[in-house]
């Protein structure tokens, strides 16, 4: 046994998660400290109308009430669109979820013929274990939880981020570190309430579970696995959905607005500027605080499934068979002192300061999180026990799982900081890109794609390392407990995430309000910064997800009793082929669809502008409602069949094909769907960052591309344009398109092992 005590251990992981939601409330409580003042009129109560407004800071020119007064109202426009559309999107996917834990239910029901006698373990021969009945039912159970934890974690990131951006919007006028901490403290609320939430629910429900399945945790962990189930087919439907939403917006207000139009971004004079905030919040902000729930979710259970069928689980050792969790709790711990850094150790005072403190997030949570990792290695687990390996025990040492953990966690740094270098304005390969655009668009989308397909070699080479020396030294769990470290930062690489879409909103706000040029400056700078740890964290949810995946994938061929999947056989290699291809399919259908919706959201912006007199002037108001209504009917519509292909393929591939073709198509996916997803993520932003290079104008280099509207800069607003849905539709789908797949045939695999193959079996 370790030195930590089962009793202490059921004490630590509820306080680090209660610890986590106690931070995120305290954050929250200091984002609402700055006033916006709402649209109705009413200032009798108070004296000062200036103390109102931060002070008395008026702008030249602008009656301060008045933009305050601006500020609040489009906040609520924005914030009363994505809340109709979430909800709506939510509908759609309770009816999902029904009919889905259904099937879970009577696949799983099924293996035994629904009998309720207990039956032989799997695993642990000679005990006895709990009927397959009873894993189906709880199965379906752990789906709607992860389902219900996975849209809330979603709905309130969201929630939080329409609160914060017009909070960004005034602070900006104080100056650019004051806004940069109201948009950063705001996005550590969303990850912290993730983190925190994520971690108790499985908490919880592992402590429910235990009261029906007492001694039998084999039954009890693979019941478990329903959970990242739930979370990750949400956040399929959210991300393609919301990122669908957010790019048929965003293109048609491009492509009209500055393109044909020649008026800036985010100009109130756009019909569809309003719809391109409210999906800034959908896609990026909802989107991805379920798909790093879903990782989460996913990479816990894969370990927690791994741990159960070798001796953690067979000598009933909770405090090591917790170890996951643990690591978890301990990540909460090191994001919130590692927050601290960035919003009251140390001040921003200049622009060029934005991007280095959000960098640094990075590198001082890794490093504190190696030692905490130490920490927890040594006190949770005994110096030596065996793992199950395929079919044979392998015996390893605590120190072992500290380097799979540590390599997991420096993998991840090493994308993030790979990712960083190929998507910012600061280095040679987005400058290179801006430069292409002086012979126009061709030039850039090629560039932009060489950049693009190169990001992948240093990101393919670190998930390469990680796997493989976690593999040599503890097997696959090695792998789940490596991917569980690249997670175990999820608070602060969600903070920096949704720092993103806050900022970007911000800025947004400032330009329909008409506030002045110096604070637009202001907000495009934290907006620029904002971009590239975007990227950032879409890197780590790939990196994440090529390991959760793979963890998920030795999880399942244990489960369905395969020993070793040989390419060479034909089964196995038709499923390769055909996973490979999933990537393709998918994307094709996911850009298609942001092709589709953002040619009617084109032609809805022109007609207005064609026929609504003296929308140009400023005289007349544009018709903001159809636009939004264009792009949540579009995506609606749209995000269904991509998803039916993700959930159905498994279920297709395991019931006619067997396990062995399954196996082959989960090892296709992977290895092909990292390799699109790193670069449709990294061409995207580099794209985005090479316009915004150009019209910030910050060196002779810039300033010789632009001004804003010049070719150069017309070539760039197209390449961005082509850009968007690549990273922020297809590219950060396929992640999920690559877990979602491996852990919903580890969920049916005692189905397809026991029915699977029918096809080869008629012939």
């Amino acid at each position: 046994m370790g030195l930590l005590s089962e009793g202490l251990t059921q004490i630590l992981i509820p306080v680090a998660a209660f610890i986590g939601l106690a931070f995120a409330l305290f954050q929250w409580f200091l984002v609402s400290k700055v006033k916006v003042s709402g649209g109705y009129g009413d200032y009798s109560g108070y004296k000062d109308k200036d103390r109102l407004i931060n002070e008395g800071d008026t702008e030249e020119g602008v009656d301060t009430l008045e933009v305050s007064i601006k500020c609040a109202e489009i906040q609520n426009a924005i914030s009363v669109g994505a809340t109709s559309f979430l909800f709506t999107e939510y509908r759609y996917l309770g009816i999902f979820t029904a009919v889905f834990g259904v099937v879970i239910f009577l696949f799983l029901g099924s293996v035994k013929g629904f009998s309720t006698a207990s039956e032989p373990c799997t695993y642990n021969t000679g005990n006895i274990c709990k009927p397959a009945l009873a894993n189906a039912l709880f199965t379906t159970i752990a789906f709607f939880l992860g389902a219900i934890t996975s849209v809330l974690s979603g709905f309130l990131g969201m929630k939080i981020a329409t609160y914060a951006n017009a909070r960004t919007t005034l602070e900006a006028r104080k100056g650019v570190g004051k806004a940069f901490i109201t948009a950063f403290r705001s996005g550590a609320v969303m990850g912290f309430l993730l983190s925190a939430n994520g971690l108790l629910v499985l908490w919880v429900s592992i402590n429910l579970f235990k009261l029906y399945y007492g001694d039998d945790w084999e039954g009890l962990y693979e019941s478990i696995t329903g959970y990242g189930l739930g979370g990750s087919s949400m956040a399929l439907f959210g991300r393609v959905g919301g990122g669908i939403y957010t790019k048929a917006a965003d293109v048609g207000a491009d492509l009209v607005g500055k393109v044909e139009r020649n008026i800036p971004e985010d100009d109130p004079r756009n019909p569809a500027v309003i719809a391109d905030n409210v999906g800034d919040n959908v896609g990026d902000i909802a989107g991805m605080g379920s798909d790093l729930f879903g990782s989460y979710a996913e990479s816990s259970c894969a370990a927690l499934f791994v741990a159960s069928i070798s001796s953690f689980g067979i000598n009933h050792d909770f405090s090591a068979m917790s170890y996951p969790l643990i690591i978890s709790s301990m990540g909460i711990v090191v994001c919130l002192i590692t927050t601290l850094f960035a919003t009251d150790f140390f001040e921003i005072k200049r622009v060029s300061e934005i991007e280095p403190t959000l960098k640094r997030q990075l590198v001082i949570s890794t490093v504190f999180m190696t030692a905490g990792i130490a920490m927890v290695t040594f006190f949770a687990l005994p110096s030596e026990f065996t793992l199950f390996n395929f079919g044979t025990e392998m015996s390893v040492k605590n120190w072992h799982l500290f380097f799979c953990v540590a390599i997991g966690l420096w993998a991840g740094l090493v994308i993030g900081y790979t990712t960083e270098y190929y998507t910012s304005s600061a280095y040679s390969p987005v400058k290179d890109v801006a430069d292409s655009c002086r012979t126009g668009a061709a030039t850039n989308v090629i560039f932009g794609l060489a950049l693009g397909y190169k990001s992948v070699i240093i990101p393919i080479f670190a998930i390469a390392v990680a796997i493989y020396v976690s593999f040599s030294l503890a097997a696959m769990y090695g792998i789940s407990v490596s991917a569980l470290g690249m997670l175990s930062t999820i608070a602060t690489g969600l903070a920096i995430d949704a720092y993103g879409p806050i900022s970007d909103n911000a800025g947004g706000i400032a330009e329909m309000a008409g506030m002045s040029h110096e604070i637009r400056e202001r907000t495009d700078a934290l907006d620029a910064a904002g971009n590239t740890t975007a990227a950032i964290g879409k890197g780590f949810a790939i990196g994440s997800a090529a390991l959760v995946s793979l963890a998920l994938f030795g999880a399942f061929v244990s489960r369905a009793g395969i020993n070793t999947v040989d390419v060479l056989t034909p089964k196995v290699f038709i499923g390769l082929l055909v996973g490979a291809m999933l990537p393709y399919w998918f994307s094709a259908m996911t850009m298609k669809s942001v092709g589709s919706a953002a040619l009617k959201m084109v032609e809805e912006v022109r007609r207005q502008f064609n026929t609504i007199p003296g929308l140009m002037e400023g005289r007349a108001k544009p018709d903001y409602a159809t636009c939004v209504k264009i792009s949540t009917d579009a995506s609606l519509r749209e995000m269904i069949p991509p998803g039916a292909l993700v959930m159905l393929t498994p279920l297709i591939a395991g019931t006619l094909f067997g396990v062995e073709t399954l196996a082959g198509v989960l090892a296709g996916s992977l290895v092909s769907g990292v390799q699109v997803a790193i670069s449709a993520s990294n061409t995207g932003g580099a794209w985005d960052n090479a316009k915004k290079y150009i019209e910030a104008g910050g060196n002779e280099h810039a300033k010789s591309l632009g001004p804003k509207g010049s070719d150069a800069h017309k070539a760039a607003v197209i390449g961005d344009t082509i850009g968007d849905p690549l990273k922020d539709t297809s590219g950060p789908s396929l992640n999920i398109l690559i877990k979602l797949m491996a852990v919903e045939s580890l969920v049916f695999a005692p189905f397809f092992a026991a029915h699977g193959g029918l096809l080869f079996k008629l012939f």
